[in-house]
């Protein structure tokens, strides 16, 4: 597939936050950075002359942009600084060293210790983060040390080594941070208990431990120690502000594949995210044209077989959205839940944004192709004859009956043809009738077309349901335009499809476009039709005041309701406020009515 040139991949970028990855024309990765909102930094690489000789060089090497998106810019940081280590892309220098963000470790051994690291070794041990705010580490860390008093030694405190006396209490024990478990002084439960509250601490369940360092805190100022209790109360602050999870470094997720779906009616788009150790290390995502009516499931076996082969990718576990057999070797894992349903849930808001990228790079480069795409799934979805070039929506408005108006909005070729629109003031009917307006509106409205020999539309939709179908009906019958013109209604509860002679309403994908246009028209025509309802309504609320008024015209007086807001606070304003907006004269006839009446 030919790529689309560069400022057409720009033009589409997401506004997210996300990692982005610059290749050359051989498809070699040149550079990666992270970014808050992807379309405004990847443009900026484009818009200006860089000051340094390297930026410049790589601006012009770059033929393909691809990008990653995350949910918080955190996971950015920390997508982006897996992604260099495993690509090691030529213009990285910063990331490209064996240096990783630091953990904390809840170390597996009796009495465990917990302390920062930047290594992970697989031995059995909790690792929590990775943690891109040091400042937040160590308060984490400093808070656990206020409250909990463990263990720094790296002593083997097993059952025989304390029972036989090895090892004696050190000065942390004097000074009173550690409770002596080497000389058997702290039983292992109650050590244990504590090490489980900070594991909790650290997953981010911290309710039960912010109630025992608000106590701290209040204890530090009974005693009058304010300065303690101040530090107490900063860290509290930092611990309710803390995030303790990232979707994108999770070590209890080793070599895994996670592979998602997102389809319309003509194409699919596979996601697939490669986890190595905890860390996604790959990210591509595949189209599909559909030839025939293939499912989501026989699109997704096949890109799992061919993207394994492209990628020679040999994990024993893929995650996917539904069930599927891929023989015995592979383990299929559906999440529902936790950790892996985030990493299935990212996968998939990529796929979809690749979707939405490649639906307006078409609408862009071929804006023809994109509307009879649209124009042939329409005519498919609703079973018409031909394609509905020409749509027209009807809507009524009023409100306890006054003012009843009605709207006729026009789409051409699947866009508003605003100049086409057309108001209409209900004439025959007393009182609040909307069944009675749409007959009267609709015959109005084909009548004229009839008699002016303008073109019909291919498709009527009515804004309603069974009723003010059957009421529109009346008309297109009387006029001799039945089996002519398609005519259907919409519900607006569960957006229903109905149509002439049909009880049973037609449903809709609520994702399909079909449905995203005909739901545009209505809005369009709500919108449309309300304006003018409030609009003739505040005429003849107008029109009432200027009528009684002698030698003051609508202008006028629509200058003062403007300025004044109603008529009511016209009433109520002084001569003086008056003549500030129109005169001595005119504002004179408008206190002596006023009084008068």
């Amino acid at each position: 597939m030919q790529k689309p040139a560069l400022d057409l991949q720009i033009l589409t970028l997401p506004d997210n936050p996300g990692v982005y990855q610059y290749y050359d024309k051989d498809g070699k990765i040149l550079y990666v950075g992270k970014a808050k909102n992807l379309k405004k930094r990847v443009s900026s690489y484009f818009n200006k002359i860089h000051d340094t000789a390297k930026t410049n060089v790589l601006v012009k090497k770059i033929v393909t942009i691809k990008h990653i998106v995350v949910p918080t810019e955190t996971d950015a940081l920390l997508l982006e600084n897996n992604l260099i280590k495993t690509l090691q892309p030529r213009y990285n220098v910063l990331l490209r060293d064996d240096k990783s963000y630091p953990w904390i470790c809840i170390k597996k051994e009796p009495f465990s210790r917990i302390f920062l690291t930047r290594r992970m070794v697989k031995d059995g041990s909790e690792y929590f983060g990775p943690y891109t705010n040091f400042k937040m580490v160590h308060t984490i860390l400093d808070l656990i040390k206020e409250l909990y008093p463990l263990r720094t030694c790296n002593y083997d405190l097993s059952e025989s080594n304390i029972k036989s006396g090895k090892f004696k209490v050190c000065l942390e024990y004097h000074i009173g941070n550690c409770k002596g478990p080497c000389e058997g002084l702290e039983p292992l439960e109650e050590y244990q208990r504590q090490v489980n509250a900070i594991r909790e601490i650290l997953k981010g369940n911290f309710k039960e431990s912010l109630k025992d360092f608000k106590k701290l805190m209040n204890t530090y100022a009974q005693n009058l120690q304010f300065e303690e209790a101040q530090k107490i109360k900063e860290k509290i602050e930092v611990l309710e502000n803390y995030q303790s999870r990232s979707t994108i470094i999770n070590p209890k997720i080793t070599n895994i594949d996670v592979f998602s779906i997102v389809s319309d009616e003509s194409a699919a788009y596979v996601n697939f995210l490669q986890i190595s150790h905890g860390s996604i290390i790959r990210s591509h995502t595949l189209d599909i044209k559909k030839k025939l009516d293939e499912s989501d499931e026989e699109l997704l076996e096949l890109a799992i077989v061919e993207l394994r082969e492209r990628f020679q990718l040999l994990s024993k576990e893929i995650i996917v959205p539904f069930e599927l057999d891929l023989g015995e070797n592979i383990k299929v894992t559906v999440p529902q839940l936790g950790d892996k349903k985030q990493i299935l849930d990212l996968s998939i808001r990529n796929a979809k944004f690749y979707r939405i990228e490649q639906l307006k790079q078409l609408q862009i480069v071929d804006p023809d192709r994109h509307v009879n795409r649209i124009m042939a799934q329409m005519q498919k979805d609703l079973r018409l004859p031909v394609e509905p070039r020409h749509i027209e929506c009807f809507d009524n408005s009023n409100i306890q009956g006054t003012n009843p108006v009605a709207a006729c909005v026009v789409f051409k070729d699947g866009k508003p043809s605003k100049k086409d629109y057309r108001h209409f003031n209900v004439k025959t009917v007393e009182g609040p009738d909307d069944f009675a307006s749409m007959t009267e509106i609709v015959g109005r409205r084909y009548k004229r077309l009839l008699e002016e020999n303008e073109p019909l539309p291919q498709l009527i939709i009515i804004d309603g349901g069974k009723g003010q179908l059957s009421a529109a009906l009346k008309s297109i019958d009387e006029l001799g335009l039945r089996g002519k013109i398609a005519i259907i209604g919409i519900a607006k509860r569960l957006e229903e499809l109905f149509y002439p002679g049909d009880s049973i309403p037609l449903y809709l994908d609520k994702k399909s476009e079909t449905l995203k246009v005909i739901q545009q028209l209505r809005n369009e025509a709500h919108r449309f039709g309300i304006t003018f309802h409030r609009d003739k309504r505040s005429k003849a609320a107008l029109n009432s005041s200027v009528e009684s008024i002698p030698g003051i015209g609508e202008k006028t007086m629509t200058t003062l309701i403007q300025h004044f807001k109603s008529v009511k606070r016209l009433k109520l304003a002084t001569e003086k406020e008056i003549s500030d907006v129109i005169g001595v004269s005119k504002a004179k006839k408008i206190v002596e009515f006023y009084k008068t009446n």
